[in-house]
């Protein structure tokens, strides 16, 4: 294979949550608690979500508070609790091929890790070997390159031996502070800017799973 390690996001990477779970929520909590506020369609929530990222988008353009965040947090952890996104049609067959030819699976998602491993098992996925998600320290989030740094330090990797694999920016902002190879993963998200900018920025860039999969085994 080409890369002995991939560091997998996982929302729109792997599953189509925020189509299915993290945009009804955020629709769902405004309208509870902040009717006021403007609410933004499908493709503008992700474009803000592209940049400038999730947390900036409801602290400066939301325009919620420290403490509103948090509330937010805990209503979204808990949303998601209670529904489990689906894998994209083939991510299993990637996933179980790469493990099964000696590859390393590991993910760095902005998703709760209890949440993600969930996801995992509920679709049948093989488990990574390591996860990270939002209850790291917010200075060690994406797009900060500290657990980039230690998936490679745990398995004895050099950068260009594992491959991120995200379909957004700070995703992409992570493998250059990290000096790792990335690669987009366009095949769920529906926003013609975020493609342009990831065909342009990307080392490699894929609208499908099938095409990410022959690239991963071309000999």
């Amino acid at each position: 294979m080409k890369y002995r390690c991939l560091i997998l996001d996982h929302d729109d990477t792997i599953v189509d949550s925020t189509r299915e779970i993290h945009y009804p929520c955020y629709k769902e909590f405004l309208q509870r608690f902040f009717p006021e506020k403007s609410l933004a369609g499908f493709e503008e929530y992700i474009r803000y979500n592209f940049h400038p990222g999730v947390y900036e988008f409801f602290r400066d353009i939301v325009g919620l508070t420290e403490e509103e965040t948090l509330k937010e947090q805990d209503f979204w952890n808990a949303y998601v609790k209670q529904h489990v996104p689906e894998a994209y049609p083939g991510i299993k067959q990637v996933l179980e091929d790469f493990r099964k030819a000696g590859g390393i699976l590991t993910v760095v998602s902005h998703s709760y890790k209890e949440n993600l491993l969930r996801d995992y098992r509920e679709n049948g996925l093989p488990l990574p070997e390591l996860a990270f998600g939002w209850e790291v320290p917010r200075e060690m989030r994406k797009p900060k390159p500290d657990t980039v740094f230690e998936i490679l330090k745990t398995f004895h990797l050099e950068p260009e031996e594992a491959l991120m694999v995200d379909d957004m920016k700070p995703g992409l902002e992570m493998a250059r502070a990290a000096g790792v190879p990335f690669a987009a993963a366009e095949w769920g998200n529906p926003v013609p800017e975020v493609h342009a900018y990831m065909r342009e920025n990307a080392d490699y860039y894929f609208e499908s799973i099938e095409d990410f999969q022959r690239f991963l085994f071309q000999k």
